[in-house]
């Protein structure tokens, strides 16, 4: 929820908010092995057709553009050749304590590897060697970092199966501090009411307000819209993911308010998704007004109102 904060001397709205997702990639069979080799703590690089070993390896040869299939062994220890302070780490960094960003050449790579070096004193030509996590599973992080010292090569294992997909989680957090416009409609909602704000230019009304994307000008005038509009494009979401709060199919529409110009995202409930279309009437299901604060969320989701569907010519240009 947002809360009144005091920013050069103006009242205004502002929350902590947090952007998170788990980033899932395939890694294919060169960064499939390589995964699988940590897994088994070891490091491999590709050897390319200059006869140069890249650690982390190549997916395809710089020179040729051919796939790389040579992969080769290296030293979990090797030397620092570039080095930059992290004095004050932030969360999802590999240590909790002041540590050090590194470029390290591993013996028998060519190219240097960029990670985490845990040691005081620093400095370029230091020796270092891989701290390796207790449970190794087939991610980077597989190394938890760099530490000073040497590494006896290890013995090779059988090789296991490649890692086929890997999984980083993604965490922003910053503090979201609002316009004067977005601060005016938010304290609207919080009186179960929606406005928008009118560009002086081409007169058309945005909801939720901001800078007329035609005109590039600041809107002016405050217009107050209704709660009941119409859908003018949707999708149906059916594939489920992680943090989902509905239990797929449902319908995300983009709803057309009365008395507005451009459209809203929004759920539509209380409706087969086979059945939402184009030109639907929708109204406002808004949450229990005890529950209100400045958040768009006192709109629980929108579902149909009854009334005829909107004509085709009344949201051709929306979609």
């Amino acid at each position: 929820m947002l809360e009144r904060v005091s920013l050069t001397g103006v009242d205004t709205l502002a929350a902590p908010l947090t952007i998170a997702f788990d980033y899932t990639r395939s890694l294919g069979p060169v960064l499939g092995r390589f995964m699988a080799g940590l897994r088994e703590r070891r490091i491999l690089g590709a050897r390319t057709s200059d006869g140069r070993v890249h650690v982390p390896p190549l997916e395809f040869d710089p020179v040729t553009h051919e796939p790389v299939t040579d992969l080769v062994e290296v030293s979990p220890s090797g030397t620092v050749v570039s080095w930059t302070w992290t004095a004050r780490p932030i969360e999802g960094q590999p240590l909790d304590r002041p540590f050090g960003w590194a470029l390290i050449r591993l013996d028998g790579a060519d190219t240097p590897l960029l990670h985490a070096v845990d040691a005081e004193g620093l400095h370029t030509g230091m020796r270092v060697r891989a701290r390796w996590a207790a449970s190794p599973a087939g991610h980077i992080r597989d190394i938890e970092c760099f530490e000073p010292g040497e590494a006896a090569m290890p013995d090779p294992p059988l090789e296991g199966e490649p890692v086929t997909i890997m999984t980083t989680p993604i965490r922003l957090h910053y503090t979201h501090t609002t316009s004067a416009e977005e601060d005016r409609y938010l304290r609207a909602l919080a009186e179960g009411r929606i406005i928008g704000q009118r560009c002086p230019a081409c007169r058309k009304v945005y909801v939720p307000p901001r800078v007329c994307p035609a005109d590039g000008v600041a809107p002016d005038e405050v217009a107050e819209v209704s709660d009941r509009g119409m859908v003018t494009t949707f999708c149906v979401v059916n594939v489920p993911f992680a943090g989902q709060r509905l239990t797929p199919p449902y319908v995300v529409a983009q709803v057309l308010l009365d008395g507005a110009d451009i459209p809203i995202s929004h759920l539509i409930l209380g409706v087969a998704a086979g059945d939402v279309r184009m030109g639907m009437r929708v109204a406002a299901v808004w949450r229990d007004r005890s529950a209100w604060s400045t958040t768009p969320e006192n709109i629980d989701h929108f579902e149909p109102s009854g009334e005829p569907d909107a004509p085709y010519e009344s949201y051709a240009e929306h979609l």
